[in-house]
């Protein structure tokens, strides 16, 4: 079986930006590598025997030293501003080891359903040597184009693979298995009746993360809130005699809290609120909701990585999960009476 990158950081305990700077010996990135990090590299590499793919190499001396940043929604008004400034940032200290510039694409129309599309009559993907691809829906019709065309990508976040067949390089968050973690809490805690409240599918981000209360709960309540006020919501749940709710977005997790409060309701005493993830718009609370946070950050940092891995020839497990943090908070606790 042949060696990749990522074996080589595995072993050496250091990042794959770091082995692919090593190995291509850039002067001004690679200056930043303290030479203890960077023997213990070579020294991996001696020992194991690694050899790098020549012609990846003869690639690499081809190449703009350019990263394009591709956006299917706006990330820029202040409503998407804190979610998407991870993410961002991540991708920016992760080029800029690698001493590559990043170019963010903002010319692609916006359709008529209201998205935009990479593919457009006056798109400039090639200027870049490849792009990340950030956004909540990515069309799969784009996504299987971008193989079968062999652009390099890697989408920030888990993307379904096209029904052709074809394989979608990522870096995303385990929501499943964190949102599993979180209702088989709820259960040890002595709560019997839950819900999950959120679309729950068209995103991958939201179908994986009702797959994981399904894993636990699969008689739980799946209760839809697009387009609905939050008070509804509610009244539905507690028709339901709900005692713990699993809320996709941490900024509904807070307005249904508010809700309930509103009612004269405790929470957690009455009812616990779980947020699976962060807010993707302002939140007016500061208070510290049971739930987990995404690895925003480290996603950008590591599709960078696999995007440079791809470049370099070297495509090793092109979709990667990384776990989410999981935060105790003091939203979920035993429901009154026990």
């Amino acid at each position: 079986m042949r060696l990749t990158q990522r074996d080589i950081a595995r072993l050496a305990r250091v990042s794959q930006t770091t082995v692919s700077l090593v190995l291509n010996n850039r002067t001004t990135a690679s200056a930043r590598i303290p030479a203890e990090t960077r023997e213990r590299v070579l020294k991996v590499i001696r020992e194991t025997g690694y050899v790098a793919d020549p012609l990846a190499r003869r690639l690499l001396q081809q190449r703009n030293q350019i990263l394009g940043v591709f956006t299917y929604e706006s990330v820029f008004p202040s409503a998407s501003a804190d979610f998407y400034h991870p993410f961002l940032n991540g991708i920016e200290e992760s080029a800029e080891e690698l001493g590559c510039d990043l170019l963010l694409f903002t010319s692609a129309p916006v359709t008529a359903d209201g998205r935009r599309r990479v593919f457009h009559d006056n798109n400039r993907l090639r200027i870049a040597d490849g792009a990340l691809l950030l956004g909540r829906w990515i069309p799969g019709e784009e996504l299987s184009r971008l193989v079968t065309e062999k652009y390099p990508f890697v989408s920030v976040g888990r993307r379904d693979d096209p029904d052709d067949g074809t394989t979608v390089p990522y870096v995303g968050a385990d929501y499943t298995s964190a949102t599993a973690t979180l209702t088989a809490r709820a259960f040890e805690l002595g709560h019997e009746r839950v819900a999950f409240v959120g679309p729950g599918e068209g995103a991958e981000s939201s179908a994986d993360r009702l797959r994981g209360f399904r894993s636990v709960s699969p008689r739980g309540a799946h209760v839809p809130s697009a387009g609905r006020e939050l008070t509804d919501v509610l009244h539905e749940l507690l028709g339901q005699d709900v005692t713990a709710v699993f809320v996709e977005d941490l900024a509904d997790a807070d307005a249904l809290a508010d809700a309930a409060r509103c009612r004269g309701l405790s929470v957690p005493g009455d009812l616990s609120v779980i947020a699976l993830g962060d807010a993707s718009r302002p939140v007016p609370s500061d208070a510290d909701y049971s739930g987990f946070h995404i690895p925003r950050k480290e996603m950008g940092r590591q599709a960078v990585g696999l995007l440079e891995a791809i470049l370099s020839g070297d495509p090793a497990e092109p979709q990667q999960l990384l776990s989410c943090e999981l935060v105790e908070g003091s939203t979920l606790a035993e429901p009154r009476g026990l």
